[in-house]
């Protein structure tokens, strides 16, 4: 019998067909996986549930996956690749089912079963890849990725464990593993057959190759093995589905038989258990030598893995002349993390593909970009030679020479300014030599961005000053958002439905558009302005109902929500939240209840595990909020909660309900934050200092709409060379009163001398946060706040106002900006049809 054709059929394109997106196709695939692929039958545990509907609900997103690969893999296209050490997704269930349009039919489906679609959801565990502002802005950053359909990939690392699940135990933070694996990912495909190799260890062995040429070669290595893993990240309605890689470390051998069978059973999986360690944890402490050597370990991981992926896909799907590479290829390095990625393409260019040094260089210098993230030099990363020496010994020779190079250009431009070129290395000297990770970044990357206005200005005037001097072209601003999709769409449906119904739908996919709800401010418009108020209600009965559950304190949803969540840092100063707790406090005992407003004041957040004065102000909080909740005088005027274990999923029910932002930072300290603007989105009005991405927010909103308090950023540094604290209290008696309290021990009364080392810092001269300075002008706008409240227009008014002008906070604008400025990709045509695969596909 003679074959119609000699193509093997594995090789010919095949068509993937669409499934049905109706309630019963979806109840009758939802019941295949229940009962054929889990074996479990109605009556079973949730969680099994869920895991079904996340199965069916990810077959519908494959065709779209699929084709997307296929779209964006033609050869010649140009692809950005994200590189993060963290990715803060949260919940993926609920998002695909909005993206796709189908959360409707997905809710009859689930009631075709006895279920309710809430109920499911809430079985899906928050993905434990990320710890907070920065791994949440990855996460909107591939969102918007995905819909604005450019061809951007997401690596980052697949951690079995996240950070830590933070709950409270007599007021202290105690933490306890995030197992969010435990029982596994059903949106996750392993992609075994991308695996690369990832070295550490070993030597450097210098020759000539056949030409003469001196080459080298990185020898004597231990290898481990990194396994990707894909997770879909889908575009709103546009059939777009975008992918985020994560590694898995591996060991190259399961474990040495011949230990095994001698006897030796721990020795014989050592190797194993020691390259898993890799992505078993996110950020490991580092306050010890072994933690600082395993968050080296992982940023090379994922540096390594990620620029060989990438690399592969472009050999694979396109050409193989090397000059050509930085054309189809930019690479983002999301913080200093992933900044090893500088020298790793070089060693791959230089060792591995035998380009010349300036050839290399002009590649890598043409592809690599660099966002910086923090104001604070303390933040920025850098490593002990001796530990680049034993760790990654070639990638420390070709840091060297960069740097080489490097000060040879800062010297033409500057002869015998030898005090600038110490300070411009890339080595640090001293008694201990360092690596400066950001120094690496800007001295690689063509492009260099902040990520708010003032952030990247004082980076420019300040930290980066020489290198500014030196390539200002380089340097430029991209001011983050968060994406309006998971932000209100997802997560405020109440108030979604009200503005589609009044201004249409397209803003969720073009948020710009939500200006139009200004037509709606004026008092004129008393029903809709009611509308408002009543989602606003149910959305803070949501959060009382969490906040009961999960801290058993009792919120009146009548009373002014103030909310403060984000990760416990000085700098972010929620000491100085709790200061104007203790004030409200002592207001009532006082009896002093003119013009008062009863509120209701929630924190969140966690301390690193080794930060100790931020674990100490998590335990303040809490017995301040002991005292004031159980003090009958209070009487319900004030409620103090903090929320254990703050996740996306707890933001998500936050959010929709807050009246008022807590953005309190000391000025010229806050990069940017997202956490104000997924405030901003739903509704409420912020207080805050001018700094970070708030100054933005109140130049869109209007001086009127925001509670603005506090010394600028050059206040600050000012003030600095001459910080009097005890001169602030001497001359206000509210703040002697409250410190006066904490002093005498009032909110730790069986705990004497706990809170010492607070205040010790808060009173001391040389206190950078400037807590005390502050809180004179924080009282005051706080005072407003209560006026504005009491005018429920007026606040109404506010609230609405806060909305409506928060159309340039989404990430679609900025991708829109880094894409135009940085990566100038081009979004591949949407003829194909979709379902067909090349046999090239991914």
């Amino acid at each position: 019998m003679t074959s119609k054709s000699c193509t093997p059929y594995y090789y010919r394109p095949f068509t993937l067909d669409p499934l049905g997106c109706d309630a019963v196709t979806i109840g009758h695939n939802f019941r295949h996986y229940l009962s054929y692929h889990l074996g479990r039958f109605q009556g079973c545990a949730q969680n099994y549930i869920y895991e079904a509907l996340a199965y069916t609900v990810r077959d519908r997103l494959m065709v779209d996956w699929r084709h997307t690969w296929n779209t964006q893999l033609q050869p010649g296209t140009r692809r950005a690749h994200y590189m993060s050490l963290e990715f803060l997704i949260g919940r993926s269930l609920g998002n695909h089912l909005l993206n796709m349009g189908i959360r409707t039919a997905t809710d009859q489906a689930m009631l075709d079963y006895s279920q309710k679609l809430e109920d499911v959801l809430e079985q899906e565990p928050d993905a434990g890849l990320g710890n907070g502002g920065l791994g949440r802005l990855a996460a909107c950053f591939m969102d918007s990725c995905a819909t604005l359909r450019l061809p951007v990939i997401g690596y980052g690392l697949r951690y079995e464990y996240g950070m830590f699940r933070q709950y409270i135990e007599n007021g202290y933070q105690k933490e306890a593993t995030d197992h969010w694996l435990q029982n596994g990912n059903p949106w996750e495909i392993e992609r075994i057959e991308y695996t690369q190799h990832v070295q550490f260890g070993g030597y450097t062995e210098h020759y000539h190759d056949q030409q003469g040429r001196a080459r080298a070669r990185w020898v004597g290595t231990d290898d481990i093995l990194a396994i990707p893993f894909d997770m879909p990240v889908s575009g709103y309605r546009n059939r777009t589905v975008n992918t985020l890689r994560l590694w898995k470390a591996a060991a190259t051998d399961e474990f040495n038989l011949d230990q095994f069978n001698a006897g030796s059973y721990t020795e014989a999986v050592q190797a194993k258990n020691q390259a898993e360690h890799i992505s078993m944890v996110l950020y490991p402490n580092d306050s010890s030598e072994n933690g600082k050597e395993l968050r080296l370990r992982q940023q090379y991981f994922l540096a390594s893995a990620s620029i060989k992926d990438a690399m592969r896909i472009w050999v694979r799907h396109g050409e193989f002349e090397y000059h050509h590479f930085a054309a189809e290829n930019v690479f983002q390095m999301n913080d200093t993390h992933p900044t090893i990625a500088v020298a790793e393409l070089m060693r791959i260019l230089l060792d591995d593909k035998g380009v010349e040094w300036e050839d290399a260089w002009a590649i890598t210098s043409q592809c690599m970009a660099y966002t910086n993230h923090t104001l604070l030099p303390e933040a920025l990363e850098k490593w002990p030679v001796s530990l680049f020496e034993r760790l990654l010994p070639r990638l420390l020779e070709i840091i060297y020479e960069i740097n080489a190079r490097f000060l040879r250009t800062v010297s033409m431009k500057w002869p015998g300014d030898t005090d600038r070129q110490r300070r411009m290395s890339i080595i640090e000297e001293g008694p201990v030599r360092y690596v400066r990770m950001a120094w690496l970044a800007i001295v690689g990357s063509f492009s260099v961005n902040g990520v708010a206005a003032l952030h990247s200005q004082l980076l420019r005037d300040g930290l980066f000053h020489d290198f500014y001097q030196l390539w200002p072209e380089k340097f430029n601003n991209k001011t983050n958002g968060v994406t309006p999709r998971r932000w209100i769409a997802y997560a405020n449906p109440g108030m979604t439905a009200l503005i589609s119904e009044h201004i249409g739908d397209e803003w969720i996919a073009d948020l710009g558009q939500i200006e139009r709800l200004k037509q709606l401010v004026s008092f004129d418009n008393k029903a809709f302005h009611a509308h408002w108020r009543a989602v606003k209600l149910a959305n803070k009965q949501r959060l009382a109902a969490l906040v009961k559950s999960e801290c058993h304190v009792e919120f009146d949803p009548a009373a002014l929500f103030d909310v403060q969540v984000k990760r416990i840092h000085e700098y972010k100063r929620q000491l100085l939240n709790v200061l104007h707790v203790v004030y409200l406090y002592l207001r009532i005992k006082h009896g002093n209840l003119d013009n008062w407003v009863n509120r209701c004041v929630l924190i969140g957040g966690k301390a690193a595990p080794g930060y100790y004065m931020a674990k100490s102000i998590i335990k303040l909080i809490n017995n301040v909020a002991d005292v004031v909740n159980n003090d009958p005088d209070v009487n319900g005027r004030l409620k103090v909660a903090f929320i254990p274990n703050y996740r996306v999923s707890a933001m998500e029910v936050i959010a929709p309900a807050t009246d008022l932002s807590e953005q309190i930072s000391t000025a010229g300290k806050e990069a940017s934050g997202t956490g104000n603007m997924k405030f901003m989105m739903n509704g409420a009005v912020t207080i805050g200092t001018y700094d970070g991405a708030n100054i933005e927010i109140m130049d869109a909103v209007g001086t009127e709409n925001f509670f603005l308090f506090g010394l600028h950023a050059e206040q600050v540094e000012t003030l600095r060379h001459d910080y009097r604290p005890w001169e602030y209290i001497e001359r206000d008696q509210a703040l002697h009163d409250v410190i006066d309290l904490l002093r005498c021990g009032h909110f730790n009364q069986s705990e004497p001398g706990i809170f010492d080392s607070i205040l010790d810092s808060m009173l001391s001269a040389s206190d950078p946060w400037m807590t005390v300075a502050d809180f004179r002008s924080y009282v005051d706008a706080q005072h407003a706040v209560a006026l504005a409240w009491q005018d429920t227009e007026k606040w109404t008014q506010m609230s609405i106002m806060n909305t409506a002008c928060s159309g340039f906070f989404s990430t679609d604008r900025t991708m829109q900006e880094y894409n135009r400025e940085i990566w100038k990709l081009v979004q591949p045509p949407v003829e194909m049809t979709p379902g067909v695969l090349s046999p090239d596909v991914e």
